[in-house]
């Protein structure tokens, strides 16, 4: 549906609403009590009197309410509503009453306070529902608001995840390449499986859990062949089923971080130990502790978009139902993330 029938069918169901609004206050408007119980009198007066009324709500809900009380023109809305209430009453008391009652009530001003009662209370209840709906409007306007920039955001931040994968390994790709080392078809078949999956398999919001942590065993694999005899990488699993779902890629920045810090300073002796469990209650419990040799890379200004853009994710993707905690020791860099996973 485009902005231009939205707003057909959001007018539409307005002024349904208005008309059922006006109906049951006039309800209230023609009840009459005699001898403790509830009559019903309706004259052409009644009528008269209640179209006075249906007017001026018109004029304050339709062009005061939008063009002052919105626009935080407070007084001169203030200010027109009070000219607004003394014309009802002008005419209530000076028109109306002498048409309908011209021997009675209609004779004198005396009734001014009884009809100063009766227009506040009945234009208040229709212009306090009339702004009561447009807040309403308004708030289910934010909410959508906010949620096409969250998804804008995500589309973004999404997008930037490949480019970045792919921007670090082509270039240790290459380095293989130049080397003309045996290993290179091998990393060519496995970067091939690792951008299938981001291309193809991770387009929804979530994803199996299985199948995220299958992709991030390639994924280590992957950057495992790359230090060859220079270290060792652990990576454990516990209690990983579908009975879970999680945001595709959420996982692999720390993973990529941590090979790539610790190829950064280092020869030899590197080790990387990932581990990965969801207990009882359905919270994923990840770690990625790695060993590295300070150096400029690692200082701070240099380390990318990467943790920049999982962190954002994670805000975005996980309000309140995560918890992410990035420490540096000495030669150790250790990452610990829980969330709390939804299910299918």
């Amino acid at each position: 549906m485009d902005s231009k029938s939205r707003a057909h069918t959001s007018a539409k169901q307005e002024w349904i609403f208005q008309l059922i609004l006006h109906l049951t206050v006039f309800h209230f408007v023609i009840i009459d009590h005699e001898h403790g119980q509830m009559v019903y009198e309706l004259d052409w007066y009644q009528l008269a009197f209640f179209a006075n009324y249906v007017c001026a709500n018109l004029l304050i809900s339709y062009v005061l309410l939008p063009r002052y009380l919105y626009r935080k023109r407070y007084l001169e809305f203030a200010v027109y509503c009070l000219l607004i209430v003394v014309a009802v009453i002008l005419i209530e008391e000076f028109v109306l009453e002498k048409i309908f009652f011209p021997n009675t009530r209609g004779s004198d001003f005396q009734g001014a306070i009884l009809s100063l009662g009766e227009v506040l209370s009945v234009l208040g209840a229709l212009t306090g529902v009339k702004f009561a709906w447009d807040s309403i409007h308004r708030q289910r306007e934010i909410d959508e608001l906010k949620l096409m920039v969250k998804d804008s955001e995500l589309s973004f931040l999404n997008s930037q995840i490949n480019p970045h994968f792919l921007f670090n390994n082509l270039n240790n790709l290459y380095s293989y390449a130049v080397e003309q080392s045996p290993k290179t078809p091998e990393i060519i078949l496995g970067l091939s499986g690792v951008l299938r999956y981001m291309l193809y398999e991770c387009r929804e919001a979530f994803v199996p859990l299985l199948k995220e942590v299958e992709q991030l065993r390639n994924f280590i694999q992957l950057y495992e062949l790359q230090i060859e005899e220079r270290g060792a990488v652990d990576f454990t699993t516990k209690n990983v089923s579908d009975n879970y779902q999680i945001a595709p890629l959420i996982l692999n920045v720390f993973v990529e971080n941590a090979f790539k810090h610790s190829q950064s300073g280092q020869s030899d002796e590197i080790r990387i130990s990932i581990s990965l469990a969801v207990d009882d209650t359905g919270t994923l419990h990840f770690s990625c502790v790695n060993n590295f040799e300070p150096t400029d890379f690692s200082n701070g200004e240099n380390q990318g978009i990467g943790l920049k853009n999982v962190k954002k994710r994670l805000a975005l993707l996980y309000p309140e139902r995560h918890r992410l905690e990035i420490e540096q020791k000495g030669k150790e860099y250790r990452v610990s993330l829980q969330i709390k996973l939804q299910t299918p």
